[in-house]
């Protein structure tokens, strides 16, 4: 709608009426200014603020850009502000009325956008609840998995790494934390195509987005329940050929390594969990000493096996090279880059082959922007990745497993002959043995990315109406190659009478095999979207239209079923309304399904609404240090359509192998059986979320501070589990029953986040930045069966909530346990065992007293913080993250000395220098040790639970830019060399093990990466 001059002119008339009421003095103290206000290119603004310099008088310009204003005569300045300009101050004239302004546009609002779904927005426009990081920050922190950088940086996003093994060192990612059990994973999309984020170098990134609240998934449909990070790679730019190159290579240190005792230690620990039960010590003294002094290793070992088989520091360097550039009709730009990182483990010289895990990446992506005609543009993305990997012939899990069974006097790492020792009871678990005698496995994949896209402007058929077309196929095939083997076993004796040595052998060595496995699929994705965004007076419209379709077929699948494709179709829809960058209006629906579901049940409507206001482009604002302030809120419905591997869940199926066979008739004829494969249910559908979101963002003093902030409320329901309420009785097998949509959880929380910059006129540039994300969730329906005692539901506690008994420190003494109720978890108690709370007060502590104890493993609370500074060619960078309101138990085997048996399994120097003895009872932490299993002492508890809370030094970088007089010499456009580090120092109350792994004692480390680089612009 435009206004007519009627309107305006009332309108005029009303902010004369105020400026005047508003001042003080006659009207011989006011003098009249008028004018025009207009871009650069002299188009009229409408709706630019113009007030005198006190703040409290103000009027608009009119359609024509036209302003007029009393001011009183004792003030010398007018300020003009208007979104997506700078805003400007202009001193009066006491010899002149007229006043005419040209006002420059702000790069940093009026032209930047933001990634939304299937499309780009201004963010002025932005109702969504969207965050965005700068790649620029991302690139501080060297690492081949992108996930790894996310964590602290974006609000709203709560991430966790638990491994730092290469080629599978990503972390969690969740978005405003859990709101189902199954798939909690975000929508992925890179370039609008579903994609891996960790197999992408950083110098291909653009942008990433994080989408969060209805508003910004509902055109998801059945796939934005879980929230979108939209990740966009670069294109070319208009101008000369830019050659980018850069390099850098990094010291891995590993992090927290397990710390276990020594072998006289270890002897000296069996001896007592003897004498602790009344039994005679196994060890003298003197064998004791030997293991001490490694006077006798192959018959009294004192075998680190941490030292023996990991590494103190590994490589890692990330390479890549770009180039870009264009004219008017085409621009282009091409990646190539190259990661390598080595693994934590030693090696065998004498193998002819590697058994150190080690990545090997080499990318490759292109975009080619084409301006087929005026009216026409055509975009082509081609993207690739190889990859290598190497492993040794075991599992990273296998060769820890192996150091948590091998105590420091079991056996020595290698035998007097060069042979692998070992025991007849682990056999093979020899962890030098598993790293370098096991042989080894390779795995190559290879992924094939590519898209075309075309363009259509019809701006001549109507301005802002444009049609565009996407077409993707993607390919990828992973190999393994194992070659694998067992190695010999011998166990050493000693010497015979004439000095030979005598040695038993438990395994015999076999050759290296060969075996062969994969997998492969392929993804084929179209898209076909109309887009109407248009400019009318004060009224601005966006508007899109979309179908699209996915096809996804697991090549390689195992069985007929997982054969088929995977298929998702639908329609989107967007629908904005502006008017004067002050009332904003967005609609958002998916109407889309998934051939999983049963035909009535396959497509769901998600709609959403968001409205948004803008107070600081209303004339009456006077608040001159708030530059801009934005209120939005939203609701609306995104699905879910994907809950754990079972397919087609609404068809009944049954299972002729593998089962139960029976004898009929007088010869008893052995028949095979028929069982359930799986019940189906006829009813079953997506899960819905219904998703509140308010938000508040803006800036103070000319944009010195920006800031985010939102509360969020999200209710999951019809959650896919499988029943839980079917008895026994009725003869099911558990794995064969049927899901039902019958979960329900809510979640709500807050995230937000700020940053404060500025450059001085010095050539000094500071800023300081922080986010935080906070988001709990509640059971509320999980069709469980109602418990015995009612605090052991899980309803009304959190997903993933850990259940435990409460411990309240150990026995004393018999009269303590006497006097104490009965502990069940086995026959005889001790003085220094766990004692536990009785809850229900039957006066026996069995599994009915485990109650809900500690927090998740994935934290509620995550936080960032950090900042630059730099001067002239100079910068230093750094950020800390940190995470709250997570537990971890330091549980197991190396926590539980001797659980299967007298000297069996390590143990770990935290339980040994804190257990419980007669001299450390008043100050121990852990209970007592005897010389076998202690159930009573190895139940979950809070004994063992610590407070998971972090802060970490995630990264900092100091960098140097060559001074321009130099790098022209060199005849270069630029030239940078930096040094930076990750994971630098942990503030945390684990302190035996990174606070960020899984519960237990100890998988393959998160290293310390120390990094240094430099990169050259031609």
């Amino acid at each position: 709608m435009i206004y007519s001059n009627r309107k305006l002119i009332l309108l005029n008339f009303i902010f004369l009426f105020l400026s005047i009421s508003t001042l003080t003095g006659s009207n011989n103290d006011l003098k009249l200014i008028q004018g025009n206000v207009s871009d650069k290119n002299g188009v009229p603004l409408i709706g630019v603020n113009v007030r005198i310099e006190d703040g409290k008088t103000g009027v608009i310009t009119d359609v024509n850009g036209q302003y007029k204003i009393n001011v009183p005569k004792s003030f010398q300045k007018l300020l003009f502000s208007y979104i997506g300009f700078i805003s400007q101050e202009a001193d009066i004239n006491n010899n002149s009325s007229i006043l005419n302004i040209t006002m420059l546009e702000s790069a940093d609002a009026l032209d930047e956008v933001v990634v939304v779904g299937y499309g780009v927005q201004k963010k002025v426009s932005v109702l969504g609840s969207i965050s965005n990081v700068s790649v620029k920050e991302i690139k501080k922190s060297s690492t081949p998995s992108i996930s790894n950088t996310l964590g602290g940086q974006i609000p709203g996003l709560i991430t966790r790494q638990s491994s730092g093994e290469p080629g599978y060192d990503a972390a969690t990612v969740y978005i405003r934390g859990m709101g189902t059990w199954v798939n909690r994973n975000p929508l992925v999309l890179i370039d609008g195509i579903e994609r891996d984020m960790n197999t992408i170098n950083t110098e291909e990134i653009e942008s990433i987005s994080v989408l969060k609240d209805a508003s910004a998934t509902a055109v998801y449909g059945v796939q934005g329940a879980n929230g979108v990070i939209l990740i966009t790679t670069k294109k070319g730019q208009i101008g000369k050929p830019k050659v980018t190159l850069r390099t850098e290579y990094a010291i891995l240190t590993p992090q927290r390594l397990p710390n276990y005792i020594n072998g006289s230690e270890y002897a000296s620990l069996v001896n007592e969990g003897r004498i602790n039960v009344n039994k005679n010590p196994k060890f003298i003294s003197e064998e004791i000493e030997k293991f001490k002094n490694n006077s006798d290793p192959y018959l009294y070992p004192n075998v680190d096996w941490v030292n023996e088989i990991i590494r103190q520091n590994s490589m890692q360097s990330i390479s890549n090279l770009n180039i870009s550039g264009g004219n008017d009709n085409v621009q282009y730009f091409v990646n190539v880059g190259f990661t390598t990182q080595d693994g934590i483990w030693k090696v065998d010289n004498l193998n002819k082959y590697n058994t150190n895990a080690n990545l090997k990446r080499y990318n490759f992506r292109s975009r080619t922007d084409v301006k087929v005609s005026q009216y026409i543009t055509a975009k082509l993305g081609i993207g690739g990745i190889i990859q290598m990997q190497n492993f040794p012939g075991k599992s990273a899990n296998d060769i820890f497993g192996a150091i948590r069974i091998t105590s420091p006097i079991a056996f020595p790492k290698e035998n007097p002959d060069g042979s692998m020792s070992g025991l007849l009871a682990n056999l093979g678990s020899n962890p030098w043995g598993l790293i370098t005698q096991s042989g080894y496995e390779t795995q190559n994949s290879n992924s094939l990315q590519s898209t075309f896209e075309l363009n259509w402007d019809l701006s001549k058929i109507t301005s802002g109406l444009s049609i565009n077309g996407r077409f993707s196929y993607d390919h990828f095939f992973k190999a393994y190659t194992n070659r694998k083997k067992d190695f010999e076993v011998k166990q050493y004796l000693g010497k015979d009478a004439n000095g030979v040595d005598i040695y038993q052998t438990h395994r015999e060595a076999s050759p290296l095999g060969y075996s062969l496995g994969g997998q492969s699929n392929r993804a084929i994705y179209q898209e076909f979207s109309i887009n109407y965004n248009r400019n009318f007076g004060k009224h601005s419209i966006n508007s899109l239209l979309l179908y699209n379709a996915r096809d996804f077929v697991d090549i390689t699948a195992s069985t007929s079923i997982n054969n088929l494709p995977y298929r998702r179709q639908g329609i989107a829809g967007r629908g904005s309304y502006n008017f004067d960058q002050r009332y904003l209006m967005e609609f958002n629906f998916g109407y889309n399904g998934s051939e999983q579901f049963p035909v009535k049940k396959r497509y769901g409507f998600f709609p959403s609404l968001s409205l948004g206001w803008i107070p600081t482009n209303e004339s009456f604002w006077n608040m001159l240090f708030v530059n801009s302030l934005k209120i939005r809120a939203s609701c609306g419905q995104v699905g879910n359509d994907i809950s754990g591997n079972r397919r087609y869940m609404y068809l009944t199926s049954m299972q002729t192998q593998d089962v139960e066979s029976y004898r009929y008739g007088d010869s008893q004829v052995l028949i095979p059986g028929i069982q359930e494969g799986q019940i189906g249910a006829s009813n079953v559908t997506w899960e819905t979320s219904t998703k509140f979101n308010v938000g508040l963002e803006g800036s103070f003093l000319k944009d010195l501070i920006t800031f985010q902030l939102d509360y969020f409320i999200e209710d999951r329901e019809g959650i896919l589990i499988q029943r839980q309420t079917v008895p026994n009785v009725a003869g099911f097998f558990p794995w064969v029953l049927p899901y039902g949509n019958l979960g329900i959880v809510n979640n709500k929380g807050l995230d937000g986040s700020f940053e404060i910059k500025k450059s001085l006129k010095s050539g000094l540039f500071f800023s300081v930045r922080g986010n935080l994300s906070f988001a709990k969730n509640y059971i509320v329906e999980n069709d469980e069966p109602t418990p015995k005692f009612a605090y052991q539901s899980l309803k009304g506690k959190s997903i993933d909530q850990p259940f435990g008994l409460i411990a309240l420190g150990f026995f004393k003494d018999d009269k303590d346990i006497e006097d104490s109720p009965k502990q069940t978890f086995m026959t005889t108690v001790r003085p220094g065992d766990i004692k536990y709370m009785d809850q229900n007060g039957d006066r026996i502590i069995d599994s009915y007293d485990k109650v809900p104890i500690g927090f998740t493993r994935m934290p509620e609370i995550m936080y960032g913080f950090g900042g630059t500074v730099s001067y002239k060619n100079f910068d230093i960078s750094m950020f800390f993250t940190g995470a709250a309101r997570t537990s971890i138990f330091i549980d197991g085997a190396t926590m539980y000395p001797f659980e299967y048996g007298e000297a069996s399994w390590n143990v770990l120097r935290e339980y040994y220098d804190n257990r419980w003895t007669s001299v450390t009872k008043e100050t121990a932490k852990y209970p007592a040790v005897v010389d076998g299993p202690n159930p009573n002492n190895y139940q979950t508890s809070t004994l063992y639970m610590r407070d998971g809370s972090y802060l970490k030094l995630r990264n900092i970088e100091i960098g140097y830019n060559l001074p321009k007089n130099i790098y022209n010499t060199l005849h270069i456009n630029g030239l940078r060399v930096f040094v930076n580090g990750m994971n630098i120092y942990s503030w945390d109350k684990i302190k035996i093990f990174d606070p960020e792994s899984n519960n237990g004692t100890g998988s393959y480390p998160v290293s310390r990466t120390t990094n240094c680089g430099i990169q050259v612009n031609f």
